[in-house]
């Protein structure tokens, strides 16, 4: 049965990609638990569709190139306006990924073109190619670079900014690390994974986590197996159901969430 599946190269190429993927998902989604981060990685995953219009009127092809560019300057000007302190973070990244997603939509759709890009919305993972396997090969080893180096400033920053800065921590340059890591794992995955499911796959595990964990230790090992066994079983279902990738690993990752829930009330 597994051998008939993994006789496709489509499947192999999936399972790798998900190997990939959903370590990094349930590593970087902790800290965003953490730092109460949910409406900001939601906010970036909507904005993926400005940064395709964007790639779209500037004539360029390869349009990961332009999410990536536009993902990254959004996530630095969130981050620039909410330490501004003009309005409540949660209000203030609500309406920019309303307007982000309208103008995405809008100029998308002109001329009633919008089905041409209407897969992004729930992802293939099915479709990816060897050279982009390639390219979260190299996101891979950015991640888990930059998290070897700064996980304990991150946490201490969660924690109490005031403190980490009295510590000689420089808050601002590793809030704004921190979101162009997250704004470079959701554009580089968002067209497997799809901008309706991405953020459900950085909270749910880490969530999950959060309810048996006894300490941060527990809590990173825990989100990472949650997001890996929740993105492989989910793969296997949905070629034995013929049922897409993508809201089979979020339902896989829900039970999970639901299930540790009421195991951590015990």
């Amino acid at each position: 049965m597994f051998s008939e599946m993994f006789s496709y190269a489509f499947m192999v190429r999936a399972t790798i990609a998900i190997l990939l993927i959903s370590p990094l998902f349930g590593m970087v989604g902790t800290m965003i638990v953490q730092k109460r981060m949910a409406y900001f990685s939601d906010a970036l995953g909507h904005s993926a569709l400005t940064g395709i219009a964007a790639g779209v009127i500037m004539g360029i092809a390869n349009t990961t190139i332009s999410m990536i560019i536009f993902g990254i300057c959004f996530a630095l000007l969130l981050n620039y306006i909410s330490r501004k302190g003009l309005s409540s973070s949660d209000t203030l990244i609500s309406v920019f990924a309303s307007c982000a997603t309208a103008l995405g939509l809008a100029i998308l759709s002109r001329g009633g073109s919008f089905s041409n890009y209407s897969a992004i919305l729930v992802g293939d993972i099915l479709s990816i190619t060897v050279a982009e396997i390639v390219q979260l090969i190299a996101l891979f080893a950015v991640i888990l670079v930059f998290w070897c180096i700064s996980i304990n400033r991150l946490t201490a920053i969660s924690i109490h900014a005031t403190l980490a800065k009295s510590r000689s921590i420089s808050v601002r340059v590793m809030e704004d690390a921190f979101a162009v890591l997250i704004a470079l794992l959701v554009m580089l995955s968002i067209k497997w994974v799809g901008i309706l499911l991405i953020n459900a796959l950085l909270i749910l595990p880490a969530a999950s986590s959060r309810n048996i964990s006894e300490n941060f230790r527990e809590y990173t090992y825990f989100s990472i197996v949650f997001s890996v066994f929740s993105g492989v079983c989910g793969l296997f279902v949905s070629y034995f159901t013929d049922m897409a990738t993508g809201p089979m690993i979020v339902i896989i990752a829900s039970v999970i969430y639901f299930a540790t829930y009421i195991y951590g009330k015990k």
